[in-house]
């Protein structure tokens, strides 16, 4: 009977054991499920090293582009300033170009007006000019006309004086003849 209690008692000793290999399995497996093997281990921490010296070279680069950035935004802001001055200075010239362009405009309009002026005194002056050649001709061909009438008056007056001579000296041979 000993043998048959040392029996039971290897037994449940075999089946506590057995228990607790199942155990120790089970928490294996989930180990295994859990945990990663060295060789994927140092396999993830290369890879992460590789990745951290990436970065690093990443944000190196990130600092010197930054760098840049920022210096070509300072020369944007110098040269959108220049811009800006030269722009005023324009808008300055242009309107001082503009205000000279008005007057000369206002000037020339003047000048352009004064021209029509002058033009119509002209034309008025030659006009008049023409009525006073118009009437200095007509005056002309009448002075022409009463010179060729006193001319012939004068004509005519001499020709009747030399007649009166004419028959005064007659008259006065007839009337000495008379006489004597």
């Amino acid at each position: 009977m000993a043998s048959s209690v040392a029996f039971q008692q290897l037994r449940d000793l075999i089946e506590t054991q057995e228990a607790l290999l199942e155990r120790l399995r089970r928490q294996i497996a989930v180990q295994k499920e859990n945990s990663v093997s060295k060789v994927e281990y140092e396999a993830i921490i290369r890879k992460l090293q590789k990745e951290e010296e990436e970065h690093a070279k990443t944000k190196s680069n990130l600092a010197m582009e930054s760098e840049q950035l920022e210096f070509a935004l300072g020369e944007i802001d110098v040269l959108s300033k220049q811009l800006e001055r030269e722009k005023q200075a324009f808008d300055t010239a242009l309107s001082r170009v503009k205000s000279k362009v008005r007057k000369e405009s206002i000037q020339k309009d003047k000048l352009l007006s004064k021209c029509a002026e002058i033009e119509t005194h002209i034309q008025k002056q030659e006009d008049v000019l023409n009525y006073k050649e118009n009437e200095i001709r007509e005056l002309q061909n009448f002075i022409n006309n009463q010179k060729q009438t006193l001319k012939k008056q004068a004509s005519e007056f001499k020709i009747q004086k030399q007649q009166e001579s004419y028959i005064a000296k007659v008259l006065g041979r007839k009337n000495k003849k008379d006489l004597k």
